[in-house]
């Protein structure tokens, strides 16, 4: 059982860095978005990459800080249902949802791994004026949805913990 209280605990720590680290992100994005509005309407100037660069952020952003959002249940719930359901039940369901999420991860891993290859190996850019290279925002689809998988997989021991009236695993 302590295993997999260290694996809870491990799983979530790292998701829990990730998440902080690619929150910068967010202000980079904030002011590579700001820095193009001053150039296009004050200047008349308009970049060719700004807006490229600022959606090749918002993915990873996006992906990588999904798995620790699954932890702190900052994903949509309906909780009107939810909370009229024992501890137990709701256990039931959280292990199904995150079996499913799981599953789901594992297609994601399955279909992107190769994309991820093949865009590394091709060296692939966007093709588009300012063509930056995005082979590493590719490789960071299998890289998140591993994380989510890991993470789900804390999760659904939680859940069965909490089904069984046990102590939260993190």
């Amino acid at each position: 059982m302590s295993f997999l209280l260290g694996y809870c605990q491990l799983i979530t720590t790292i998701n829990r860095w990730v998440a902080g680290a690619v929150s910068v992100l967010v202000f980079i994005m904030v002011a590579i978005i700001s820095f193009e509005v001053v150039s296009r309407y004050f200047f008349h100037a308009p970049t060719t990459w700004a807006m490229e660069l600022s959606s090749l952020i918002f993915g990873p952003y996006f992906m990588l800080a999904g798995p620790y959002f699954l932890h702190t249940s900052s994903h949509i719930n309906v909780d009107i249902i939810y909370s009229k359901l024992s501890p137990r039940l709701a256990g039931i369901f959280d292990c199904l949802i995150y079996f499913i999420i799981a599953v789901i991860s594992v297609i994601f891993i399955y279909q992107s791994f190769p994309v991820a290859l093949n865009a590394f190996s091709s060296n692939e850019s966007s093709f588009t004026t300012w063509n930056p290279i995005i082979w590493p925002v590719k490789a960071l689809i299998p890289i998140s949805f591993l994380l989510l998988f890991l993470q789900a997989l804390a999760e659904s021991i939680t859940a069965m913990q909490r089904s069984r009236k046990q102590e939260n695993c993190v």
